[in-house]
């Protein structure tokens, strides 16, 4: 018993196991918080605090980005849905823990280098710079959420099958069927170009 709530309490979504999941990028290790909750939403207790959002579940940290623009906005159960529903897509295709496809995904999806803007004598040069693990995960969650918006936008498609698509292409680390990991890949080919 964990915070007094048996194991079966604690899964996610009433199925998923967290103990399972492996996050296998060092780097990465102490941003993606792996701490089960028996319910998936802080009220936003974080905002407020500097790099408080670290500690925040990363199932929740995705479903507030799919939480965002246009139809969703604000929309926290709508989204709650659709995240569930992505990760019984995901364990039908892949019988893997839905979670460490996410987690998967998130360490492929991540730029490791971007590029900043520095001026010299009036004159914009870009430089290219190692991102920060808080960023790398920040950067991951939203460009798979804009993926399966994307993908589901005049589409037959509904959202979650598309963030399921996005997720599993991602955690496969396939930059011709994932939105995110072409992002990325575009974003350190310009860091290359600019070292």
């Amino acid at each position: 018993m964990k915070y007094g709530f048996t194991k079966e309490e604690l899964l996610v979504f009433g199925k998923w196991d967290v103990e399972e999941v492996e996050v296998k990028d060092p780097a990465l290790k102490n941003y993606i918080c792996l701490e089960p909750r028996f319910v998936i939403h802080t009220h936003g207790r974080h905002a407020n605090i500097p790099f408080a959002k670290q500690k925040v579940f990363i199932v929740e940290r995705l479903i507030n980005k799919v939480m965002r623009k246009g139809k969703n906005t604000g929309k926290k159960m709508l989204a709650y849905d659709i995240v569930r529903e992505a990760f019984e897509i995901i364990h039908r295709k892949t019988k893997k823990n839905p979670l460490q496809v996410l987690v998967d995904a998130i360490i492929n999806a991540g730029p490791k280098e971007e590029v900043v803007r520095l001026k010299y004598g009036g004159i914009a040069v870009p430089k290219s710079v190692d991102t920060s693990s808080l960023r790398r995960v920040d950067v991951a969650l939203r460009n798979i959420a804009e993926g399966a918006r994307l993908a589901a936008f005049k589409s037959k498609k509904s959202i979650a099958e598309c963030l399921a698509d996005e997720l599993i292409a991602a955690a496969n680390n396939d930059p011709s069927k994932s939105y995110a990991v072409s992002k990325k890949e575009e974003v350190e080919r310009i860091a290359k170009s600019a070292r």
